[in-house]
């Protein structure tokens, strides 16, 4: 059918041995995928029209939002696709921007903790400061760095990975994209796409939880010498959201990591699964944390509902 077996499409794959049943489990993720929609972009409406929430923490949390909704709208179209219209073929063109969507936000999500750890330090190291620091032009070049640098340092090896002949098995082992699962399938040196992504993990992923765990150690510095246990626990208390947000994408993180490394021999599932929770479970926790930790968001989603059911 393909005279160049490069041009063939990719063929994606849902939980493999349990097609027949991909109709059902189509049901929990369309819950999920619905979940994320609604909270992210609640939200995001919260952030932009209540003016008591318009300062340099929000906004780092509207773009928090902002990238899980993109991540979420990355995956949706095509895991539903395969799962409730078993739509598995997807075009190179499409695979490639596919990956390269869902790499990206994947390294800005990691940026913006981090940029969420540097704002929760400076509002307790430098609390008179703070407005000061963390004024609204700064906070959009934080933004914008964090942004392009998971736009530009993941374009090298999509870009060569793009070029390279594939004359293997087109099939993928995820109802997505991946750089890691396209680039078994090339037919050429893959020594670049192998070596590149583990410098790029290191001086991004790792590197960001570094800071944010040095950030942190700062920041218990600074409270345990204030004098007044009630202050302390007040101050200490305004970390708890992003400090469950930053375990719950990096223990996905490193739980994937770890099955796709050492888990060679683990059932299929498994490993799928996984990616599942990697991809969903960080974008589903995140606007949950902060709804219900975060006092003012709290507040204006009362007043937001309440408004709502008056009308």
């Amino acid at each position: 059918m393909w005279a160049n077996n490069s041009a063939a499409p990719f063929l994606l794959t849902g939980f493999l041995g349990s097609e027949a049943i991909h109709h059902w489990i189509s049901i929990p993720f369309l819950v999920v995928y619905s979940s994320i929609l609604f909270w992210n972009g609640t939200l995001l409406f919260l952030i932009w029209n209540d003016h008591s929430l318009q300062e340099p923490m929000y906004y780092f949390l509207a773009l928090l939002a902002s990238t899980d909704l993109g991540m979420t709208l990355t995956t949706m179209p095509t895991v539903m696709g395969v799962l409730l219209l078993d739509q598995r073929e997807i075009s190179h063109g499409a695979c490639f921007t596919q990956s390269y969507f869902i790499h990206t936000l994947a390294i800005v999500e990691s940026g913006v903790l981090l940029a969420m750890a540097y704002d929760r330090f400076i509002a307790i190291r430098t609390p008179l400061r703070y407005n000061s620091i963390l004024t609204n032009s700064r906070v959009m070049k934080v933004g914008l760095g964090v942004t392009l640098r998971g736009f530009v340092f993941i374009a090298p090896p999509l870009l060569r990975l793009y070029w390279l002949p594939y004359c293997r098995s087109h099939v993928l082992s995820h109802a997505f994209c991946l750089h890691q699962d396209v680039m078994k399938l090339a037919c050429a040196d893959i020594t670049f796409n192998r070596i590149y992504p583990v410098v790029l993990v290191a001086l991004t992923f790792f590197l960001d939880a570094l800071i944010i765990v040095l950030s942190y150690v700062l920041i218990l510095k600074t409270v345990m010498g204030i004098a007044s246990g009630e202050e302390r626990a007040k101050a200490l208390h305004t970390c708890v959201s992003h400090v469950s947000c930053v375990l719950v994408f990096y223990i996905t993180v490193i739980g994937l990591t770890f099955i796709h490394r050492f888990g060679k021999h683990a059932p299929p599932v498994i490993r799928v699964t996984m990616s599942y929770v990697y991809f969903l479970f960080p974008p589903l926790m995140n606007p949950i944390i902060y709804s219900i930790k975060t006092r003012q968001i709290r507040r204006s989603m009362v007043r937001l509902f309440a408004g709502y059911s008056r009308s």
